[in-house]
Parts: structure tokens; sequence; C-alpha cells
């Protein structure tokens, strides 16, 4: 497959708050939120220079993006384990080789995989539960 990386614009953001949203996705982010349109467009209108999209034949399949350093990621299901996230990381690491990426502890699936990319370790971040 060849992939194409591209810097997000306007016409990708209802693409990655669906993408967000989906239920098949939603659950590897830390944060579970609902995020309406107007939500969306408050948040891309401010942080819409940090994420690009992964194109396939032109089409939106994944997006990337790092705020304050941090990495949010999402591929759509059809092309989940195809090789989308790697490139995507791996592009992104190109322009923000400081990003790094918060994972939940119980999401084995992202943690192998940025393991496999080269990440380590470096810290935990403890909370009390209610």
């Amino acid at each position: 497959m060849e992939f194409e990386f591209v810097p997000n614009e306007k016409k990708f953001w209802e693409f990655i708050r669906l993408l967000r949203t989906n239920l098949l996705t939603s659950s590897g982010f830390v944060e579970q939120v609902h995020i309406s349109p107007r939500q969306q467009i408050k948040y891309m209108t401010k942080y819409e220079k940090c994420y690009y999209i992964c194109l396939f034949n032109g089409d939106p399949v994944g997006f990337i993006g790092s705020v304050d350093g941090d990495i949010r990621i999402a591929t759509l299901p059809g092309y989940q384990r195809r090789g989308v996230g790697t490139f995507m990381v791996n592009e992104l690491m190109k322009i923000s080789p400081k990003s790094f990426a918060k994972i939940k502890v119980d999401n084995e699936v992202s943690l192998k995989f940025f393991k496999k990319l080269g990440f380590e370790q470096s810290f935990y971040i403890m909370e009390k539960k209610p």
C-alpha cells in the first residue's frame, strides 16, 4: 500500500471528529468524550496545524496529531493492521521528534504498537480514583 501524509485542513475536520468518536476507535483514547460538530470547529480552529491526515488513493484513512507533544492517532477500522499507523507515526516523528504517547495501562494494542516503533516507557501517571 502506498500512503500519502498531508497537513490537516478544514475539509478533514469532520473526518477527524467522526473517527475520534467512532465506537471502534474511541476506546483507545485516554479521554472518552462526546465531541459535537461545534466543539470540533472550536478545537480545530486552534489546533488544525498540529494534525496530519493519511490518504490512501486520495481518501482519508487515518489521522495523527501532536498537541503539546502528545500524540493523538486513529485509523479507520478497515485499515487497521495494514501499516497506516506505523506510517503516520514515522512521518510525524520526522516533523515533531520529541512527541510522546500517553497510553492507558490496559491498552495492550497501543502499548505493543508504540514499543514496536521504538518508544520506551519513561514515567507513570498515578491518579486517585473517587
